[in-house]
């Protein structure tokens, strides 16, 4: 497998063509940033993290019938994963009250909700990621009916998955995104599933485990992440 040229640079992410036309390979850089870039750091390890956790978690939805592009891991920072056409939304499924919902309803952050939320957030900087609704991405083309119908499926069905592995590990997943796109015509999970992109806590103590340390200054956002996949059974050594 060749790399190429960089197709894409996100804010944690970066994209590389290869020399076959259906796949890319994904690079997990040590880049963190919070607030849409107003907040900004490197992490020493974390690229490398990320990348074997969404790996594992990719892997363990694919044996449970969810299509994902994962294909393989390539190096501690880069994965092998299926060029895809992503639809521009954010698909988010809350279990527990935290974040911008307590902050858009006035709700207590920790209430356990049920059955869980599903919301839709357009994939736009310039505009901070708003809110949407169904209506509004059939309308604009953003994906059919038929699409969001399955990506609403496959985003409750990753639910019903990650939320007993995480549970048996003595872990409460809070809430998620997940971006998907279309790979010769299947709507497919993309992107990534790793504490950058989740809330989690620890069942006991309710101590945060993801990305809100940085977002908050708790300090110890590497050894969180680490902290989850070790009792995951992810090897990072």
């Amino acid at each position: 497998m060749e790399k190429r040229a960089e197709l894409y640079s996100g804010k944690a992410k970066s994209v590389y063509e290869t020399d076959e036309q259906d796949f890319l390979i994904l690079e997990f850089r040590n880049d963190t940033s919070a607030f849409d870039g107003e907040k900004v750091d490197q992490l020493e390890r974390k690229g490398m993290v990320n990348n074997k956790f969404n790996a594992f978690i990719m892997t363990k939805l694919k044996e449970a019938g969810v299509p994902t592009h994962f294909e393989r891991l390539l190096s501690d920072q880069e994965s092998l994963v299926k060029r895809m056409e992503m639809l521009p939304v954010e698909c988010v499924v809350r279990n527990i009250s935290a974040g911008s919902l307590c902050r858009r309803l006035g709700v207590a952050e920790g209430q356990e909700l049920n059955p869980p939320t599903f919301e839709l957030f357009l994939k736009n900087d310039a505009l901070h990621d708003p809110m949407v609704n169904e209506s509004l991405v059939e309308t604009f083309g953003w994906a059919t009916k038929e699409q969001l119908a399955r990506a609403k499926e496959l985003t409750y069905k990753v639910n019903d998955v990650l939320k007993k592995l995480f549970d048996d590990a003595g872990i409460l997943l809070v809430d998620y995104k997940l971006e998907f796109g279309l790979f010769k015509g299947e709507v497919v999970l993309g992107d990534e599933f790793s504490p950058d992109g989740c809330r989690l806590w620890d069942k006991a103590t309710r101590n945060k485990l993801d990305k809100d340390r940085f977002r908050q200054g708790l300090g110890g956002v590497v050894e969180a992440y680490e902290e989850v996949g070790r009792r995951l059974g992810i090897q990072f050594d």
